[in-house]
């Protein structure tokens, strides 16, 4: 079998190393000219660490994986407010939690990547035909390949699904939120932010920062605007909607790099009737993507990859395999998106009153016997997803 996979990201990636070491014949076909710097520090749980240990990789996602201590709201003066225990929301997810940068996050997955695998870039993908047995697929260069099927890994706003299931407007929910990220260099914020992850205790926007094992800092930032459209500049984005917060958020400012080195998206959420057509089936992103309030994009992105692989060298045809992807994968992604929905509000206060409610949360939560129902409240319920397909694949067997 030979399955054409669009995207070089972390689901795609994930998807490329489950089949290749079932020995499918795997080409991955990436628009970009090149592998991405650009994106945040995520917590990585759930899910896909379930599936990155089952693929043996957790040791080498440990090596690159930051020690966070804390996340701490601050005011414009830089004094805490409240916090969030990062020992203690690890301990609710049983220490199966990492902090680490999406980047490097890929850049493992990549890295460990069988050497059967083709890995294109600068391919992107301009034309898609199902000849039924088999699908075709036009290149921006004006090359064609023919695989058994293809999937498409594109995330958010995936050119696969354009081309196969229609226009984006179809499917986008957007959240009412803009978010960005850039890396850059200060040494006095550096020594402020320490092991911790450090927030704005705003209303309506935020930005927060922690450092990087390199001398330098990573930004995020996130916004409340009721328009969806991106800005032509992201870099003077940025600056018209946080310049005015305190502590360190003008400086960072100041040092933000050029506009094509940063992450500048909408806050949105893929909700899909069916993820397959034909000989094409979405993964990631693509076909759900959670948002960030919920916390674990990255972790579905790469449990879904996981669980599509396990169907397409197990079930008796390709249409069974997406059938049963589906429906294994489909209820989780459901309560994920939508637990980050009902926690929309606590995420970034649009008022005073939540602002002063989150904070009095925060510090109730660090009491003891409270944190882990506190914890469920924002991750939603645990999700054996991985453990499940392989306990059913034991099962079977026997």
């Amino acid at each position: 079998m030979k399955v054409a996979i669009c995207g070089a990201g972390i689901t795609g990636l994930a998807l490329a190393h489950r089949l290749a070491a079932s020995d499918v014949d795997v080409v991955v076909l990436e628009r970009a000219t090149g592998t991405r710097e650009q994106g945040y520090m995520i917590d990585f749980f759930g899910p896909g660490f379930d599936a990155v240990e089952e693929m043996g990789l957790l040791p080498q996602v440990e090596d690159v994986a930051y020690q966070v201590n804390e996340a701490s709201l601050l005011d414009e003066r830089g004094r805490r407010r409240a916090a969030i225990d990062y020992v203690q929301f690890a301990k609710s997810v049983r220490g199966r939690l990492r902090s680490i940068m999406r980047p490097d996050l890929e850049r493992v997955l990549r890295t460990e990547l069988p050497s059967t695998v083709d890995v294109r870039f600068g391919a992107g993908v301009t034309g898609v035909d199902d000849l039924g047995d088999r699908v075709r697929i036009t290149l921006a260069d004006g090359e064609t390949l023919e695989a058994d099927l293809l999937v498409g890994a594109d995330g958010i706003h995936s050119t696969v699904r354009r081309l196969v299931f229609g226009d984006e407007s179809r499917y986008l929910r957007y959240l009412g939120f803009h978010t960005a990220a850039f890396v850059f260099e200060d040494e006095e914020i550096r020594a402020q932010v320490g092991e911790r992850f450090c927030l704005t205790d705003t209303i309506g926007r935020q930005m927060g920062f922690y450092g990087l094992r390199d001398g330098k800092l990573a930004a995020f930032a996130v916004h409340r605007t009721t328009d969806p459209t991106l800005p032509d500049d992201a870099r003077a984005a940025l600056r018209a909607n946080y310049d005015s917060l305190g502590w360190a958020v003008p400086k960072a400012l100041d040092l933000c790099p050029p506009p094509r080195e940063v992450y500048y998206d909408q806050v949105a959420q893929i909700e899909m009737p069916s993820w397959s057509r034909g000989r094409v089936v979405l993964v990631g992103d693509s076909c759900y993507a959670v948002s960030l309030l919920a916390g674990q994009g990255a972790s579905l992105g790469i449990a879904g990859a996981f669980v599509l692989a396990e169907q397409l060298t197990r079930s008796p045809s390709i249409e069974t395999a997406f059938v049963q992807y589906e429906k294994l994968v489909r209820p989780v992604v459901k309560e994920k998106q939508h637990v980050a929905r009902r926690g929309a509000r606590w995420f970034l206060p649009a008022n005073r009153l939540l602002l002063q409610a989150r904070r009095f949360l925060l510090r109730l939560a660090r009491l003891p016997g409270l944190e882990r129902p506190l914890a469920a409240a924002v991750t939603g319920k645990s999700t054996a997803l991985v453990t499940n397909l392989r306990r059913g694949t034991e099962i079977r067997s026997r």
